[in-house]
This record gives C-alpha cells, sequence and structure tokens, in this order.
C-alpha cells in the first residue's frame, strides 16, 4: 500500500499503482487539468511517471502558479524548438538545449546558418506541434543501446557525449514527442499543448561543443516562453528597456569608459567622465570607513605564487586566473632542459618551481599585513580596508562591458577579530551595504545566506567552527530586518557568506555586496593574536565588499539610472547658458562662482539660440542647467532649469547655489531617468 502526504498535512492512501495525475484527479478534476508536474520526496517528477507501489512518500503538486513549473515548461518549449528545426532543414546535429534564468535556449549544427528571417518559419512550425498535443513520453535504456540509438539517428555530438560526459552512467533517459527523439533526464510537462501561445524566439549567437574553443563551433538559438501571453508581452517590453539602458551604449554616448582591443578584451578605460562617478563612490563609502574605524592599505597587483598556494586559491581555480609569471632566467633553464608546457604547469602546481601570478584576490596580501606584527586581543578587531584592483581570467564568451570584465577594482576589506566580536561586525558589514544600496535609492534587494552543502568536500575546515559561522550569518541576517534566504552550497569553500541581491528598475537581479565569514585562513596563514590569558589564539575573518567590483557596480548603475546620474554622481553637474552674447561676461562670472564652490559646471556661451541648447543639455543629461539673461545680470539672478521638472524660475545665484548644495549633501535621488522623456521634453 501507498501513503501519500500532501503539502497541507492530509493523507491518502492507494492499492493499486498510481500517478500524480492520478491523485491529483482524485483530489479534483480542475487540479488534474491544471497540475504540471509534481515533486516526490524533494525530487522532480513527470505527472504521469509512476509513483512508488507501496512505502510514504511527500507529494506536492506543481501548478503554473509554483516557479518551478516555468523551468519545466521551458525545457520542454526547447524541445519543441528542436523539433520544429528538424522539421524544417536538413543535416540537424542536436547538442544541448538548458533552460536559463529568463528563458532556454539549443545549440545545434546545421548544413546553412540560421538566421533571424528564419524565426517566423521557426515559430510557425512550433505552433504546429503545440496544436498537435503531442505527449511527452520518458524511455529508458542502457548506455549501450542508447549510443547505438543516437548512431542511427544520426546525432554524432549525443554519441560523443554518452561515450564521454555520461561514460559512468550504465543507464539514461530519452524523451520524445511525436517523431522527435533527445537524449534529457527531463522533467517534461505533460504534452506539447502545456506550451500555449507564450513562446518567442529572441536571437542566434555563436557557441562551441562543452564550452571548449577546440570544438567545433555551433549555433545557439535563444528564446522564452510563458504560461501567459500577457506575462510574454512584459518580459519582452523589459528586454527592448534593458536594451535601451545598456550600459556598454551609454557609456560610449556618455563618454564614461572604454573597452579597447589594443588594450585589452575585459579591461576597463575609465574615461574622464567615468572615473568621476567611481571617485565619487570611492569617496562616498571612505567617509563610512572612517567612521566605522577602518584603516586603508595598499598592495602589489602580483604576489607569489606561493601566497595563492597557501590560500588555497592555486592551482584549484587555476582556470580561471592569468598564467602564472615564471623568473627568466628559470624559463631559459627549464626550456634548456626541453621542458614542455605541460611539464610546466605540473612543476607550478606541485610547488617545484616559483613565479608570480596577477593577484586574483586582495585576502593574502591583508593577511601578510595583519602578520607583519604582533597583536593583542586588545587591538582587535583590526579592519583593514583597500580598493585593490585584481585579475581573473574569463573567457571571452562570457565578458560582457563592464560587468564581467579580467581586470577590476573591489572596494575589499578584511577584518580581524575574536570569534565573541563576530556578531557585531558582521552587522556593522551589513550596515555599511544597506547604506551604500538605500543612497543610490536601491531599495528592492534580498539578502541570500550561503551555507555549505554537508555533503560536498569542496568545504574546509572544522565541522563545528562553520556551525559557529552560519549561525552567527543566520542571527545577523534576521537582525537586519529584511527578507532572506538561506541557501545550502552557496557558501565559499572556506566560510558562510552573506550576498545582497538587488533588484534594478527592470527588474533583474543583481548580486552586488557580499561579506564572508572565515575560520579557514588564520590556520592556512598561521595568524595570531595574544589573548586575556597571555597565550595565542587564532582569530576570525570577515572579507567584506560592499560594493564588490567597482566596475561591476557602475555598470549596474549606468542601467539602473539610465545614465541619468543623481546630481551628487553626475559627471557634469551644472551647466551655464547664455540667452545671448550679451550675457557672456555675466555667464563667465556665474560659471566661475559654481566652480569655486566646487561644483563640475561648464558654461555653453556659443552664439547659438537657446532652446538648442537646453535641448543639447537635456540629451547629455545634465541635471541642472542655469540660464542667464541681461536682467539676471542686472539683478544677480540665474534661472534653473531642471532636467527633470523643467523650469523653476528666476532665483538669486546665492540661493540657487544653497539648494543645490544641500541636494548633494544630501545625496538626493529624486527619480530613475527615462530617455524618452528626456527627449520629448527637450522638443
Amino acid at each position: 500500500m501507498l501513503q501519500i502526504t500532501l503539502p497541507d498535512g492530509s493523507r491518502r492512501e492507494f492499492r493499486e499503482s498510481v500517478s500524480a495525475y492520478d491523485v491529483a484527479a482524485e483530489i479534483g478534476p480542475g487540479l488534474a487539468k491544471a497540475a504540471v508536474v509534481a515533486e516526490v520526496d524533494g525530487a522532480m517528477i513527470d505527472l504521469h511517471e509512476p509513483l512508488p507501489s507501496d512505502g510514504e512518500v511527500r507529494l506536492r503538486l506543481l501548478t503554473k502558479r509554483d516557479a518551478e513549473s516555468l523551468d519545466v515548461l521551458r525545457h520542454s518549449c526547447a524541445h519543441v524548438m528542436a523539433q520544429a528545426v528538424i522539421r524544417l532543414f536538413e543535416g540537424v546535429q542536436l547538442a544541448f538545449g538548458p533552460y536559463t534564468e529568463t528563458g532556454f535556449y539549443y545549440d545545434m549544427a546545421l548544413e546553412r546558418p540560421l538566421s533571424e528571417d528564419d524565426f517566423s518559419k521557426i515559430e510557425a512550425e512550433m505552433k504546429k506541434i503545440v496544436k498537435e498535443d503531442q505527449r511527452f513520453e520518458r524511455l529508458q535504456m542502457s548506455r549501450e543501446e542508447a549510443i547505438e540509438l543516437c548512431r542511427e539517428m544520426g546525432q554524432e555530438f549525443k554519441v560523443e557525449h554518452l561515450e564521454t560526459g555520461l561514460a559512468d552512467e550504465e543507464n539514461v533517459s530519452f524523451y520524445r514527442q511525436g517523431e522527435f527523439l533527445d537524449l534529457c533526464r527531463g522533467r517534461h510537462v505533460p504534452s506539447t499543448s502545456f506550451i500555449g501561445k507564450g513562446f518567442k524566439l529572441l536571437s542566434l549567437a555563436g557557441a562551441y561543443w562543452k564550452g571548449d574553443a577546440s570544438n567545433q563551433q555551433l549555433q545557439r538559438l535563444y528564446a522564452t516562453v510563458f504560461f501567459d501571453k500577457k506575462e510574454l508581452k512584459q518580459h519582452l517590453q523589459r528586454l527592448e528597456e534593458a536594451k535601451r539602458r545598456d550600459h556598454r551604449v551609454l557609456g560610449k554616448k556618455h563618454e564614461l569608459f572604454e573597452i579597447d582591443d589594443k588594450v585589452g578584451s575585459g579591461l576597463v578605460l575609465w574615461k574622464p567622465k567615468g572615473a568621476i562617478i567611481r571617485q565619487e563612490l570611492q569617496n562616498f563609502i571612505s567617509e563610512h570607513l572612517v567612521r566605522q574605524g577602518y584603516t586603508q592599505v595598499f598592495t602589489p597587483h602580483i604576489g607569489k605564487l606561493d601566497l595563492y598556494r597557501t590560500s588555497g586559491h592555486f592551482p584549484y581555480y587555476e582556470d580561471s586566473q592569468f598564467s602564472p609569471i615564471v623568473d627568466r632566467e628559470v624559463m631559459k633553464k627549464l626550456a634548456d632542459d626541453g621542458c614542455g608546457c605541460g611539464e610546466l604547469s605540473n612543476l607550478l602546481r606541485e610547488g617545484d618551481i616559483d613565479g608570480y601570478l596577477l593577484k586574483p584576490m586582495n585576502c593574502p596580501h591583508h593577511f601578510r599585513i595583519y602578520a607583519s606584527e604582533r597583536h593583542s586581543y586588545r587591538d582587535l578587531p583590526i579592519r583593514l580596508s583597500e580598493f585593490g584592483t585584481v585579475y581573473r581570467w574569463e573567457q571571452s564568451g562570457e565578458l560582457g562591458g563592464m560587468t564581467r570584465v579580467r581586470g577590476f577594482t573591489q572596494d575589499d576589506a578584511h577584518l580581524f577579530m575574536t570569534e565573541d566580536q563576530l556578531g557585531d561586525e558582521i552587522a556593522g558589514c551589513l550596515e555599511l551595504v544597506k547604506i551604500v544600496l538605500g543612497t543610490l535609492g536601491m531599495h528592492d534587494y534580498r539578502v541570500r545566506v550561503g551555507l555549505r552543502d554537508p555533503s560536498s568536500d569542496k568545504y574546509v575546515g572544522e565541522a563545528e567552527q562553520w556551525d559557529r559561522a552560519e549561525a552567527a550569518c543566520r542571527e545577523a541576517a534576521e537582525d537586519l530586518g529584511v527578507e532572506f534566504t538561506a541557501e545550502p552550497g552557496e557558501a565559499a569553500f572556506y566560510g558562510p557568506k552573506i550576498d545582497f541581491v538587488v533588484k534594478d528598475v527592470i527588474g533583474r537581479d543583481w548580486q552586488l555586496g557580499t561579506v564572508q565569514v572565515d575560520y579557514q585562513n588564520p590556520e592556512r596563514f598561521d595568524l595570531e593574536y595574544i589573548g586575556a590569558d597571555n597565550q595565542p589564539h587564532r582569530p576570525v575573518i570577515i572579507h567584506r565588499a560592499p560594493f564588490g567590483s567597482l566596475e561591476r557596480f557602475v555598470g549596474v548603475l549606468i542601467e539602473h539610472f539610465a545614465a541619468a546620474f543623481p546630481l551628487w554622481l553626475a559627471p557634469e553637474q551644472l551647466r551655464v547658458l547664455t540667452v545671448s552674447e550679451k550675457s557672456e561676461d555675466y555667464g563667465r562670472q556665474v560659471e566661475q562662482r559654481l566652480r569655486d564652490e566646487k561644483f563640475r559646471v561648464t558654461g555653453d556661451f556659443r552664439g547659438q539660440k537657446l532652446g538648442a541648447k537646453i535641448r543639447e543639455a537635456q540629451l547629455e543629461l545634465i541635471p541642472y542647467m542655469l540660464v542667464v539673461g541681461e536682467k539676471d545680470a542686472e539683478n544677480g539672478t540665474v534661472t534653473v532649469r531642471d532636467r527633470i521638472e523643467g523650469d523653476l524660475g528666476a532665483m538669486p545665484l546665492g540661493e540657487a547655489i544653497a539648494k543645490l548644495s544641500q541636494e548633494i549633501a544630501d545625496k538626493t535621488v529624486r527619480q530613475v531617468a527615462d530617455h524618452a522623456d528626456d527627449e520629448d521634453s527637450a522638443n
């Protein structure tokens, strides 16, 4: 007999073999119609998959209102898209087709390249498949049978994956809908009709088989799907808005930063206007660092490999680091001895030869600063901060403007403390992140507490230490008073962490500030302080970065504000506009007065019509314009024009300065600007 417990605690018993769909049908026809997929004892299964014939299970029936159902829908729609492509084109070789956070894609090789002109034809064929209401059927077979089947189908990528990637599997599964059959773990919606009309093909990109540039190049077809067509429409509108706010486009248009291939992919050149934003952010957070008792340090851009061997970052994260730098004399000797690249890599990994590394993180350098002096418990906590530039080797396909780069500056800090100081110090770090996000008008965020996965062996250290650190993180997150989730498997290898996930104005999530607790590196680096008992003890370390990467943070800000920054951050805060050449002398006096008051200001004294000057300043997203004419020169006034609210009227220059100075001092964020409105208001 099978006993089923439902989420509401109710129980049902079955003497015959049943599926989750059968259970839904017994509960009610409405639920049977609405159910998409099921969860048994925490594992997802297809709705029509047989449940165990006896024993006890916990069953959850998921409908389109459950977030997990959308992932299943997207994976199923990927199969329908692949089926449509195979129906329409000759010689299609399928690779992988997973769902993503916002949709899905399928990698494939075709005899001819696809183009966006093919999208309407593919979508029309997908609609036919949906209308055919083909049932998704799961088939299981041995790996050897699967290899033969894929060979018969001519799907060579699947054969290769079965022979290598799935070499340890005895049995594998396929899914079939209609004539289409694909190697797949699942899970899927009951039939193609569940997909409905809420899908859309989005774009094409290049990809490599298994992400390896040495493998065959494929075409990646991106798409998305929602249960509701209305949700699809909203998503497409967000995508259009995201394109309009793309920091790569706005950064170039407003001369904020440059990425030059002659300098190197993923290496940001901060132009003067972008540098102003970066410096203002650094000045802003530095004030709070001084208030909280931080001291600033500076460390070099490279370090010896042994430093990173000790921390555990090399060679374990070798693929995400730049290649080590080896002494010329050592390299010459190795070359003379006939040492090849593979042998050199092994020698570096094993520590048989030393070298240097472009620093992938600041932590070990700060640890050595701490270790350079003796410390008493009375000295703690010690808080070391640095705007430190680090370097990571990102694959070229993963680079993206300022948000995914190879060289970036972290507002990094490491706090060394006794264990009983841990809770207060975590709270102080979280307060700093809240101040940063609140000041910039980013109020929509959630907190993620990353815990270790007890079943994984990637985490180092004693279980008791982990328990204490995780408890401190949970308690600090609870005291923060915002929504948080505890997520096993999201911890750093050396300790638990707290991440802030910010939702921007168009609903996208960005992981920004982070706080991490570390019991492991004090052991690895033999760090000590002398306790009240006059004996040496290990400090606890907190790693924290409220901005995270300044490059990434500014990239997010550009898109969040659509490059229309609040007054305190704007590269050019004010522009003085003259009505005619007769008021140029007064305009220059106003410009100089504003410059003396520390405003970032320019003057437009050209002999053009005032309307054209206003339009130009509006399109350049200057927060305020100060218009001066002959009467203003006589009265010592300026006419203030707000980029958002328009004409504010004439006021004495001193009054205007006081108003604008207060807005800067308050770091006011009045509104997230809209470019379309800017252009309309400038007409």
